[in-house]
């Protein structure tokens, strides 16, 4: 009896550690994302070009998706953290997935990219790797070069269309 009883206090308590972890992720996590009004390849090439500085560990145009690899950056969580009042960490670590969704606005072609930064924090060797949130600004950088990449392309398209409009105007001449 006393050992169900054990068993059950046992789930109890990891069942309640999974329930707190969902709802820090359904509450508290907002994953940075962006809609494009850009066809789906033209955001495939600007997200390959934005991430080619990471070390890609999987990338599928057709799927839309892309992770890194684990990154360290002990040293950037410890210089941000040194401003405050928390202790340093002996180690930490990040990766990033990116998601690219093709989708429709008023019938013109959309694109909506999510990234989404696991960062993970050792503080000791005794605790083991524990997950953190992020601040957003590494994910919110990378949607700005994006959009940035777009919109150049897009100057670039409209410069083409004027230069060719005004050469097929000079040939009718």
């Amino acid at each position: 009896m006393k050992f169900t009883l054990f068993i059950l206090m046992i789930g109890l308590v990891s069942s309640c550690a999974s329930y707190e972890k969902f709802r820090q992720v359904t509450e508290e996590l907002e994953i940075p994302a962006r809609v494009f009004r850009a066809d789906y390849n033209q955001t495939w090439q600007a997200v390959i070009t934005v991430m080619r500085r990471f070390d890609i560990a999987q990338q599928n145009q057709e799927a839309g998706f892309l992770k890194t690899r684990w990154m360290d950056n002990t040293l950037e969580v410890n210089f941000a953290d040194s401003f405050g009042s928390s202790d340093a960490v002996k180690a930490a670590k990040y990766k990033l997935v990116v998601n690219v969704v093709k989708g429709y606005r008023s019938s013109r072609e959309v694109t909506k990219v999510t990234i989404y930064k696991r960062q993970l924090v050792e503080q000791d060797f005794l605790q083991g790797w524990k997950e953190v949130s992020t601040d957003g600004i590494t994910e919110k950088t990378l949607l700005y070069r994006i959009e940035r990449l777009i919109s150049r392309d897009n100057k670039l398209k409209e410069i083409d269309k004027a230069r060719e409009k005004e050469q097929m105007e000079k040939a009718d001449l």
